[in-house]
């Protein structure tokens, strides 16, 4: 038997999406699904109580939300997954045989909308985690408790704290890339164009690393966003 995971999904103002994700978990009878909203003002708080096994509240801040759930997490396997993700039977099959001894990774991941564009970028940031060890919370990071308490959990910070993560882990143990893919939405590149968006992420990266606070990028991009997922 698989270990036992727990599934932290941090929401805000997602109803609609969570509904469909928790709907795709539930096929994982034995996870434990903790959903961590960040002050909704729409249906995201019944949508959780009604599908998953813990509602949690937090202030509304990706990471703050991601580590609230962790401590709440019962499980030795904990999975991180954005609120709008859509993950497939084969995608559940291939993280249940990777949850053997102690480990982190992600999976590939795919983006909903149809195009060309879209492709490439799924493509790209597909190779890019693969070579750098550095993952995005799109590609769902699972990583199992030993390792996250080693690197002091997930940081509470409203941005960047997926980059943090895999940044402190993969100095410890060398990541798993699982290559079934989990969907993520791909509303965000529609909405903002996808040049647009591939050069906004890229250059709050670069700033990060260049050691630029994750509270000042978060103002940046959530001031030029609606809120979608970064």
């Amino acid at each position: 038997m698989p270990a036992r995971v727990s599934i932290v999904v941090p929401v805000f103002n997602d109803a609609a999406s969570l509904r469909r994700l928790l709907a795709d978990l539930r096929v994982d009878a034995g996870a434990e699904l903790i959903v961590v909203d960040g002050g909704s003002d729409d249906d995201s708080v019944a949508v959780a109580k009604d599908g998953a096994d813990v509602v949690l509240t937090s202030v509304r801040s990706r990471g703050g939300q991601l580590r609230a759930g962790a401590a709440r997490a019962s499980n030795d396997w904990l999975w991180f997954l954005h609120a709008d993700s859509g993950v497939s039977a084969a995608a559940l099959d291939a993280f249940a045989e990777a949850r053997v001894g102690e480990g982190w990774g992600w999976f590939d991941v795919c983006l909903s909308g149809a195009g060309w564009p879209l492709r490439m970028v799924e493509a790209s940031m597909n190779r890019r985690a693969a070579a750098t060890g550095i993952a995005t919370g799109d590609q769902g990071i699972f990583v199992h408790r030993r390792l996250l308490d080693a690197v002091g959990g997930v940081q509470a910070q409203p941005l960047m704290e997926d980059v943090e993560l895999c940044k402190r882990l993969r100095r410890i143990a060398k990541p798993r890339r699982l290559q079934t893919p989990i969907e993520t939405s791909s509303r965000r590149w529609e909405r903002d164009g996808v040049m647009r968006t591939v050069w906004t992420m890229w250059a709050l990266r670069l700033r990060y690393f260049l050691g630029e606070d994750a509270g000042a990028l978060a103002e940046r991009y959530y001031g030029d966003s609606s809120g979608g997922a970064a």
